[in-house]
């Protein structure tokens, strides 16, 4: 062979070589996604997550193959786990309790991280928050304070008097499930004392949302808030327009809710997702789970709805609106 056939013929396999090691470069990521409720496309503070990866130099198609299973509807949670452990990927995310308590129940190898899990450590998904421990870390909602009770607080604020406020929750959600058994009775005993009296209406499908605001209104409830939930998330234009159809102001976790809803009280869902593009950018560049911890929000939203506010007839506080992180006009 020929000096200058033989460079050729060693470039054109290097080259091969490169573009195939590229190829096999490429990671895998599972998404178990809350979504918008179709079981087919992300919501917004989810579609933040995709970007915060491309922004760290992981891209679709490029580097990384990302994966998407949906948990919500609910029933679509046990084969989207299955799916996904089946894939073997480098990393599973998982928005919510439900879905980050049935990863890690499928596997104890593959990294796992979490985002909005208010007490991570309660579920027993991690042994504490500075070591996680095993396979899982993440992003927690848990403050150190009394969370509920200042979200009761500002919707007290926005609707002075109100005596008697339903808490919407979901007791298929494992967090919830131990707040209704562990903290909401003493809580409900302090409030009380101030003639404050708290009513708990359930929904586990979307269906039951509309018994629940239902059941409410025949309790004469003053307020209801939404405790926050993966189903109650993607069910946000339905329970806007229940709580405007029995006239019942509302204070939610969420900041998509304002677009209707009176009142957003709650950590910033799409920071968290933001960060939670930080942790895998570090597992698959090989920092383990059980060496990143368990980190808490750091930004908070409150959204006032005044148009919502003038339609319930409320006059909303200036001390309120100097508060609020947007006033929705």
């Amino acid at each position: 062979m020929k000096r200058r056939e033989f460079i050729a013929a060693t470039a054109a396999l290097l080259v091969s070589r490169r573009r195939s090691w590229a190829q096999g470069a490429r990671r895998q990521l599972g998404f178990l996604a809350i979504g918008d409720g179709s079981g087919r496309a992300l919501n917004q503070a989810e579609r933040v997550f995709v970007d915060a990866l491309r922004s760290l130099g992981w891209v679709e198609g490029k580097n990384l193959v990302i994966e998407y299973r949906f948990s919500q509807p609910p029933d679509r949670l046990p084969a989207s786990v299955a799916d996904l452990v089946a894939l073997n990927p480098d990393v599973l995310v998982a928005p919510g309790p439900q879905a980050a308590m049935a990863l890690k129940s499928a596997t104890a190898t593959i990294p796992i991280v979490f985002v909005g899990v208010a007490d991570p450590v309660q579920l027993g998904l991690v042994q504490g928050l500075s070591r996680p421990g095993g396979n899982i870390t993440g992003l927690s909602t848990m403050v150190p304070d009394d969370f509920l009770a200042k979200r009761l607080e500002i919707l007290r604020e926005l609707v002075p008097g109100a005596s008697k406020i339903a808490l919407l929750v979901n007791p298929d959600n494992p967090m919830q499930r131990h707040y209704l058994a562990e903290e909401i009775p003493g809580l409900t005993r302090r409030l009380g004392i101030l003639g404050i009296v708290l009513l708990i209406v359930e929904a586990t499908t979307a269906e039951e949302l509309d018994a629940a605001f239902a059941s409410a209104a025949v309790q004469h409830v003053d307020a209801i808030i939404d405790f926050g939930d993966p189903l109650t998330y993607v069910q946000a234009p339905r329970i806007i327009a229940l709580a405007a159809k029995y006239h019942l102001p509302a204070m939610y976790l969420f900041r998509h809710y304002a677009n209707g809803g009176l009142s957003v009280y709650g950590a910033d869902a799409g920071d968290l997702m933001r960060r939670a593009g930080g942790y895998v950018d570090k597992i698959l560049k090989g920092t383990k789970p059980s060496e990143l911890p368990v980190e808490r929000p750091t930004k908070f939203e409150l959204v006032i709805n005044m148009k919502t506010a003038k339609a319930l007839g409320l006059t909303v506080p200036t001390s309120l609106l100097i508060r609020a992180d947007e006033v929705i006009e």
